[in-house]
């Protein structure tokens, strides 16, 4: 499977879908590209589609934590939605669940970031 991602502006978020394995070096910097082209916009709000994405290395958390820190600064967040079972391990054992807002939908980001 091909590492990929779209993404779109819909009801005051970012929609970022990842399909693939996340390995940040791979298409980290367009992600952060694209979320850079937002914020100066002034679009706050992102939500990542994880449910494509089957692996998560180092570079790839860095990537998230890149994307809420940018976010943030602008006084915006970031949801993950419907991570797989490994990436929900994964963000447990790093703590990154404590940070990044976990959903199910993009109306359910929408309804968390009370936009």
């Amino acid at each position: 499977m091909q590492n990929s991602f779209t993404h779109n502006f819909q009801d005051g978020i970012v929609e970022i879908v990842i399909s693939g394995d996340l390995l940040g070096e791979d298409i980290g910097p367009e992600i952060i590209e694209v979320v850079n082209s937002y914020t100066s916009k002034m679009k706050n709000f992102a939500v990542v589609d994880l449910s494509n994405v089957r692996y998560i290395n180092s570079s790839g958390i860095g990537v998230l934590i890149t994307l809420l820190t940018k976010f943030k600064n602008k006084n915006g967040d970031v949801a993950l939605m419907n991570p797989s079972d490994h990436v929900k391990k994964l963000l447990v054992i790093t703590k990154l669940n404590a940070i990044f807002t976990l959903v199910a939908s993009p109306k359910e980001a929408i309804q968390k970031f009370n936009i």
